[in-house]
């Protein structure tokens, strides 16, 4: 029986990941004491004693963390701080065999952010096929859950005298400098950064990242139902990505909060003969967070990937 360890594990992502261990009992979870929670020494000594560590915390508290862990202690980030390290895996299996070998054989795994899973799902395959060029102008538009915002936001969204302000979606990273966009590019090989269009919304968890394309930009003349049929294929052997077929959404509508609570994505393709969009649907707690994470987990373990996750 392998030994778990989380450090984080009363934030948000952390305590998720805790859920998804309930029925299981291939794993003994290690628990700190809770006065020692930001104890270094103790931390240090949890990290240590066990096989597997998820680290849910800050950037700079996950480095730290790296630092106290042995080279035997596999380490699985959930933070921003090593997405784009070379050295690390990055834990998104479905994009490829040499995704999924590198988790399998890495002791550092970082867990993709959940607007990145959303937007990486599309771009990633888009480039790698060769129908959107790496110097296109990419932009991307997203809806969340208040739940990715962390503790302190979930406090306020469901604060009984909150401004009027948090009824509505809330435009943020006006600046173009949110934390994901560096694993966007970097992971898709894009050489210019995208612009990226994140809301907030008044629900607590799931996301709809959405790409939108012309299609006289692409390497040629593609239809959404090339694309579809494309994407179709790349992700045909993914039990946790499904890309939907022509007619899907019947309604002409595509949620946010669909697959909340699931470690599954969804992936739309519509549009006419000039311009595309392009939706990736998921859970920003479950495949673009704990679900990933546990995820990556059972295939370091060599176990079936879906273990816990049903």
């Amino acid at each position: 029986m392998v030994k778990v360890y989380i450090d984080g594990q009363e934030g948000t992502t952390g305590l998720k990941i805790l859920e998804r261990f309930k029925n299981r009992n291939d794993t003994e979870l290690l628990r700190i004491a809770e006065d020692k929670r930001k104890d270094n020494d103790e931390r240090k000594k949890m990290i240590n004693s066990s096989d597997y560590t998820f680290l849910c915390l800050p950037d700079a508290a996950s480095k730290e963390a790296v630092a106290m862990a042995g080279n035997k202690v596999r380490i699985i980030d959930a933070s921003t701080a090593h997405r784009t390290n070379p050295d690390w895996a990055y834990g998104f299996p479905e994009l490829g065999k040499d995704f999924r070998e590198k988790i399998t054989k890495s002791n550092r795994v970082a867990v993709p952010g959940c607007y990145a899973s959303g937007f990486i799902s599309m771009v990633y395959p888009l480039i790698k096929l060769g129908i959107m060029p790496k110097d296109y102008p990419v932009s991307a538009h997203a809806v969340s859950g208040y739940s990715g915002a962390g503790k302190k936001a979930i406090a306020v969204y469901e604060s009984g005298d909150r401004s009027a302000d948090f009824d509505s979606p809330r435009q943020y990273a006006l600046t173009q400098q949110h934390k994901h966009l560096p694993e966007m590019q970097k992971i898709c090989g894009l050489e210019y950064a995208p612009t990226f269009n994140p809301l907030v919304c008044d629900y607590f968890s799931g996301m709809v990242v959405s790409l939108p394309i012309h299609t006289r930009l692409l390497t040629k003349k593609y239809t959404a139902d090339d694309i579809r049929k494309a994407l179709t294929e790349y992700y045909s052997d993914s039990f946790f990505v499904k890309v939907m077929q022509n007619g899907e959404p019947q309604d002409g509508f595509i949620g946010a909060n669909n697959l909340s609570g699931t470690n599954f994505m969804e992936i739309f393709v519509n549009g006419n003969d000039d311009r595309l969009i392009i939706c990736s649907r998921l859970d920003n707690l479950g495949k673009g967070a704990s679900g990933a994470a546990v995820q990556c987990l059972n295939i370091m373990m060599g176990i079936d990937e879906k273990t816990g996750l049903m």
